[in-house]
């Protein structure tokens, strides 16, 4: 299980694990929370090349469908088929077997523009306090 203080995070609750140019994603414990019970996942396909911000997962739950979106640009090498096979997983361990997809970063400096896991809690509170969720 990764320690989700040395994440990075996305305003779309997407995490990023980046070690070099090798990146491991999954979305947040608060947002498997409130997405509730995940019934399917289609993940990305291997070889594509996608730009930071670009929408190229779904996970859907008993509530609805979400995009994920890619917090930094590459290329994905691997796709989870454990949490394809059984998609609780990403509410049963958002940060350990519930992660989603791996990808190489073409641009690995634009993970500064994600959230610390501090700078990610702040936003929580923040937008709790506004009702926006």
């Amino acid at each position: 299980m990764l320690d989700p203080k040395k994440l990075m995070y996305m305003k779309s609750h997407e995490w990023l694990d980046l070690q070099g140019d090798a990146g491991t994603v999954g979305i947040s414990d608060h947002a498997q929370k409130e997405i509730t019970d995940v019934v399917f996942v289609e993940p990305p396909k291997v070889g594509r090349t996608v730009k930071q911000g670009e929408a190229c997962c779904v996970v859907e739950s008993v509530k609805a469908a979400f995009d994920i979106y890619a917090p930094v640009s590459g290329e994905i090498t691997a796709v989870n088929a454990d949490v394809v096979k059984d998609p609780a997983l990403v509410n049963a361990e958002a940060f350990g077997k519930g992660w989603l997809f791996k990808l190489k970063a073409s641009a690995p400096d634009e993970a500064a523009k994600l959230m610390t896991e501090a700078a990610y809690e702040e936003f929580l509170k923040a937008e709790a306090a506004h009702g926006s969720h």
